[in-house]
């Protein structure tokens, strides 16, 4: 079997290097690539339009805000205050396919208040550089980075719809593209609607794609975060100019933990929460501190590309040619059952244990500095083929569900662990607990990769004291490279 095209470059024949001087992230039309827009980036950015799109964000905020505190009928709501996931650009954290969850009605219901209560003064700050949409998952703590993504995704997508068509008409194959209607493309003030426009964008599986700027994009966190203002706390506090003001904070922080005579991190972070909460003005502060530090958001930012270029792109592109060429995976059927995965890991042993495979996980091993990220490159590798992008006939569905019993994609069909996680013996016990709750019923095949001779013998103790040696669907997969011939068995 041909390797499996899932790269926008391998999809529509552009060589990835033209994407590369595009500035265009070669997206994964597998699954989602866990990259995110931050709209610091776009604040903080030297380009005239991306802080005119950062305006575009601000200025639909402001226009929320002006009627955050009306009687607004439901519909007006989630019109107004809830986004879906951008699912065309191919960015969160779907594992399987572009089926996000988006933005829904708590995070509609929680901008809505914020901007008419702790949020008042958006778009009127006197302290900071500019408002910023962050904002909101500052006293949000569970507003994310991927809820910050969506919603900023949805107020540029104007511009990545620009971005994506004229890379389309330049380079793609008209074969590959179609004139799609395109919902909520901009919204139009005058008359408070979104608007959709037709356009003429590249097409996979039934739906357009977008292409989306590397540079407006980040890996970890976005730069102004809940996390971090909390860590940040006492920086905020030394910035309050008023000195009474500066008090009534610190003596609020320390009623917190009144009576706790040791308090746990837990504890303080909590009392540094409601801090926050109480003062709204500190907000501010903290994202002075984070502005004037912004240099550093575009230099971490470019870090952590590189990095899922080096793994989801170059290493992950490597293991499918590899293990896809295989004569043993020629013709595979594309709507796996569970004994197909069975076969899959199988074949997967063989060709890490008896020929080279071994050497591109090692390879992987190195660049992957994140655990779930080697295990992701190995889960997407295996079921590659749940998408048929080389069928002659679509039928608009996308992916063949991978499931065999219930129709919604499910990961545990195929479960991949490293023997050098210190959780390995907790969560193979979790499993075993819930095999015997479904009467030794097995769904799901464990994959266990192991690199050396010390986690060979820590597997082994585990899965022997679990009574899962004779298990056929726990497999383990010795990717040691100082026990291997000097010849390959290929």
């Amino acid at each position: 079997m041909s390797t499996p095209r899932i790269f926008f470059s391998d999809q529509f024949g552009i060589p990835r290097a033209a994407l590369d001087k595009y500035g265009a992230f070669d997206i994964n039309l597998l699954a989602d690539v866990r990259l995110f827009v931050d709209p610091f980036l776009l604040f903080n950015s030297k380009k005239a339009e991306y802080q005119a799109l950062h305006e575009d964000v601000l200025r639909y905020l402001r226009f929320l805000k002006t009627i955050a505190g009306d009687d607004l009928p439901s519909g007006t709501v989630k019109d107004l205050f809830r986004f879906q996931e951008v699912k065309q650009n191919w960015f969160g954290y779907c594992e399987l396919g572009n089926e996000g969850r988006g933005l829904g009605l708590d995070f509609a219901k929680a901008m809505r208040e914020a901007l008419g209560r702790a949020l008042s003064n958006f778009g009127e700050e006197t302290g900071t550089k500019s408002s910023h949409l962050e904002k909101v998952a500052l006293i949000r703590p569970r507003v994310g980075k991927d809820n910050i993504s969506d919603f900023t995704t949805n107020l540029i997508k104007h511009y990545l719809v620009d971005y994506t068509e004229r890379f389309a008409k330049e380079h793609i194959d008209p074969a590959f593209c179609a004139t799609v209607g395109v919902r909520r493309v901009r919204f139009n003030y005058d008359t408070q609607t979104w608007v959709d426009e037709p356009r003429y964008l590249p097409v996979f599986q039934g739906d357009y794609v977008l292409l989306t700027p590397v540079d407006m994009l980040i890996h970890d966190d976005v730069w102004i975060n809940h996390g971090d203002m909390v860590k940040r706390y006492p920086q905020i506090v030394e910035g309050v100019d008023d000195d009474v003001q500066r008090a009534r904070v610190d003596q609020y922080f320390r009623r917190q933990l009144a009576g706790t005579k040791d308090p746990t991190p837990k504890q303080i972070g909590n009392a540094r929460e409601r801090t926050l909460a109480m003062f709204p003005s500190l907000l501010d502060i903290y994202i002075r501190l984070r502005e004037n530090d912004g240099d550093g958001a575009a230099a971490v930012s470019d870090e952590e590309i590189e990095y899922l270029r080096a793994v989801f792109v170059s290493s992950l592109s490597k293991v499918l040619e590899e293990f896809w060429s295989l004569p043993d995976m020629a013709a595979r059927p594309k709507a796996p059952s569970l004994e197909e995965v069975r076969y899959r890991v199988n074949v997967f042993k063989r060709w890490v244990e008896d020929q080279e495979g071994y050497r591109t996980l090692n390879d992987v091993r190195g660049k992957a500095a994140a655990e779930k990220d080697l295990q992701r490159v190995v889960f997407l590798a295996l079921q590659a083929s749940r998408f048929d992008v080389n069928a002659e006939v679509n039928n608009g569905r996308g992916p063949v569900d991978f499931k065999v019993s219930r129709g919604s994609a499910d990961s545990a069909l195929l479960e991949i662990k490293l023997a050098s996680n210190s959780h390995l013996r907790r969560n193979l016990q979790n499993q075993v607990d819930v095999y015997r709750k479904a009467n030794n019923t097995r769904h799901s095949v464990t994959m266990i990769i192991y690199y050396t001779r010390e986690e060979k013998a820590r597997v082994d103790n585990i899965v022997a004291e679990l009574g899962l040696t004779d298990e056929p669907d726990v497999v383990l997969i010795n990717a040691r490279n100082d026990d291997k011939p000097s010849g390959s068995k290929a």
